[in-house]
């Protein structure tokens, strides 16, 4: 039993074969998906994915490196479509250094939005960050001076003390496929020291797909690919992991079980 806690599974590049991914995800043992919105039109996409199958839930929200691109309206209509009762996230929110699609001014104040709708709605935010995770905590420190933090930092790459400082923060902490590439010796370790009550599992979908099936598009099924790579670091069976990362999953967004 996993739960893939985000997935990007509105895009296009499923549309030739949405039942097989469903179905092989469903063979996997992945039993829920979080569906992530990175922008208006993809939340209500996102929306729509999670009426239409009960296996599918969905979060709401413009990506940083899509918050220039964001018209007029476009905030109103991710603050409305929070409220649907098929949304259990708040984002992908949050900053990136990375590319330089957005100013950074701009990224502060779509994160810092999202923190506060996250904080008013008490939903569970997603956040991204890429080459400046010193700079999302600093914001992250600010808004947990407003009120307790529920969320969790997706697709995390950083060391054992900036994670450490999450979890202090509230924050759940998320292992996707870089977990299993060779290189990445320093997120194994890291990954071995995170709370069991605080750890989950993704893949990202379509980006990232784990080192077994590398190069490949990416997809729910492989999720389970992290979560045996991880169960080995952790040293417990995949079975422990699953039930683990499920509890966690559906504590923090609230998902059915």
């Amino acid at each position: 039993m996993l739960i893939d806690t985000h997935a990007h599974l509105d895009r296009s590049t499923y549309a030739a074969d949405w039942s097989g991914v469903l179905e092989r995800a469903k063979q996997a043992g992945v039993e829920q998906i979080v569906v992530v919105g990175t922008t208006a039109a993809g939340s209500a996409a996102s929306l729509q994915l999670a009426h239409e199958h009960p296996q599918l839930f969905a979060t709401v929200g413009i990506h940083p490196n899509h918050a220039a691109e964001a018209a007029a309206g476009d905030w109103d209509e991710v603050v409305k479509l929070a409220r649907d009762p098929r949304c259990v996230g708040i984002g992908e929110t949050g900053l990136d250094r990375y590319w330089d699609d957005t100013p950074w001014s701009v990224q502060q104040d779509y994160f810092d939005r999202h923190l506060r709708l996250s904080q008013e709605l008490d939903r569970a935010i997603v956040i991204h960050t890429r080459e400046c995770l010193g700079e999302a905590i600093a914001m992250l420190r600010d808004a947990r001076q407003r009120g307790p933090l529920r969320g969790v930092m997706h697709s995390y790459t950083g060391d054992a003390a900036s994670a450490a400082e999450c979890v202090e923060l509230g924050l759940y902490i998320s292992l996707a496929g870089m977990l299993t590439y060779k290189k990445n010796e320093e997120l194994r370790a890291a990954a071995a020291t995170i709370p069991p009550e605080r750890l989950l599992v993704e893949t990202d979908s379509p980006y990232l797909a784990p080192q077994p099936v590398r190069g490949k598009q990416n997809e729910p099924a492989y999720v389970v690919h992290t979560a045996e790579c991880l169960a080995q670091v952790r040293n417990i069976s995949t079975h422990e992991l699953g039930e683990l990362t499920t509890a966690n999953a559906r504590r923090l967004f609230g998902l059915p079980s």
